[in-house]
């Protein structure tokens, strides 16, 4: 359950996953323009849509969660005009993209069959 009244803020250039907390948070303030340390959740996507990391600070240090995805993809929000780095989505809106409910029409996303390897 996400907090009520928290800002969220979906970056909607595909990243590499593999970035971890520094350089998470240095994309936070020289691409989305906002302070890593906030109190806000940042949303960030693979390429593929398949993944993605949110980064967050607690007040004692950054957080870092990580979803993948077993078949289907990630939706995206449309961005405003004129923004085409980020979008500020309410906290319920994260929690239907985690669920896999699509952002833009409120449906479930369309799966899509993955091989699973283990």
């Amino acid at each position: 359950m996400i907090p009520a009244g928290v800002e969220v803020f979906i970056g909607l250039t595909p990243i590499d996953l593999r970035w971890s907390f520094d350089r998470l948070a240095g994309l936070v303030e020289s691409e989305l323009g906002r302070v890593a340390r906030s109190g806000a959740l940042f949303i960030f996507f693979g390429k593929r849509r398949t993944a993605l990391k949110v980064l967050f600070f607690d007040g004692s240090g950054m957080c870092q969660f990580y979803k993948r995805l077993d078949s289907g993809l990630f939706r995206l929000p449309e961005p405003l005009p004129g923004n085409d780095r980020c979008v500020e989505v309410a906290s319920h809106v994260l929690d239907e993209l985690l669920d896999g409910v699509s952002v833009e029409s409120g449906v479930a996303a369309k799966r899509q069959k993955r091989t699973r390897v283990h």
